[in-house]
C-alpha cells in the first residue's frame, strides 16, 4: 500500500494559494484514479483508491502546514506503512515556477510542512514531489508570497505542472521512486532543453502581480 500526501492549509482563505499546490496535485490524483469520496480521518481528509491494482490512500492534512507531520504519522501508523511507502507533495521556493522535482529522500530544504513530517516520522527516507513556485519578488515577505495566489501569467504553467506532478505521483505508486524519477525528472529536463532550442525559455519581462 502507498500513501500520497498533499501539503497545504485548510479553509477557503488559503484555497489556490501557492502554499497549497500540494492539495491541488493530490486533488488531481484523486480525479485520475477515481478515488473514493474524502472523509475526515487522521486530522485530515482521506480518500482511498486502487492504482493499477495497488491500494493507495490520499491524504490532505488539515492541521495547517507547519503541523502536517502529525497527520502523516497517524496515517502511517494506522496502515502500518514504512516511510518508503510515503510520497509527500509540496511547494518549493527554490524551483522556478511550474518546475517539478521528484526525490526519493532528502532534507526539508526550508519547507516547513516537510520539516514537520521529517520530525514526526523521525526520518527523511520518504519520497517527496516538489512543485516550484519561484522566489518572491524583491521587497516581498516570504510569508505574504507563499500565502498569495498565482498571477495570471503563472496560472498556465502551474496548471500544467500540477497535471504532470499528479501523473508522476501515480507512477511512483505503481512503478516505484527510481522509475518515476528517471521518467518524470528526465521529461522535465528534456522539455527545458527543447524550449531553449526553440528560443522560448526567456525570463518573463514582468514580475508576478501581488495578490
Amino acid at each position: 500500500m502507498k500513501l500520497i500526501v498533499g501539503l497545504g492549509n485548510p479553509g477557503r482563505k488559503y484555497d489556490q494559494t501557492r502554499h497549497n499546490i500540494g492539495f491541488v496535485v493530490v486533488d488531481k490524483v484523486a480525479s485520475l484514479v477515481s478515488a473514493s469520496p474524502s472523509k475526515v480521518k487522521f486530522e485530515g481528509l482521506l480518500a482511498e483508491a486502487l492504482i493499477s491494482g495497488e491500494k493507495a490512500a490520499l491524504l490532505w492534512p488539515q492541521t495547517y502546514m507547519n503541523a502536517s507531520g502529525q497527520s502523516v504519522r497517524k496515517a502511517l501508523d494506522f496502515y502500518k506503512l514504512e516511510a518508503k511507502d510515503v510520497l509527500v507533495v509540496c511547494d518549493d521556493l527554490n524551483l522556478p515556477c511550474g518546475k517539478i522535482r521528484l526525490k526519493a529522500n532528502g532534507s526539508a530544504g526550508g519547507q516547513k510542512g516537510l520539516a514537520d513530517t521529517i520530525r514526526h516520522l523521525q526520518t527523511d527516507e520518504f519520497a517527496r514531489l516538489k512543485i516550484g513556485i519561484g522566489r518572491p519578488p524583491e521587497g516581498w515577505e516570504v510569508t505574504d508570497y507563499v500565502l498569495g495566489r498565482f498571477s495570471s501569467t503563472e496560472n498556465e504553467a502551474i496548471e500544467d505542472a500540477a497535471t504532470v506532478a499528479a501523473r508522476a505521483a501515480i507512477c511512483w505508486a505503481t512503478d516505484g521512486a527510481t522509475i518515476a524519477m528517471n521518467r518524470h525528472n528526465a521529461e522535465e529536463k528534456k522539455e527545458t532543453k527543447t524550449k531553449r532550442t526553440n528560443g522560448t525559455s526567456k525570463k518573463p519581462t514582468t514580475e508576478p502581480k501581488r495578490p
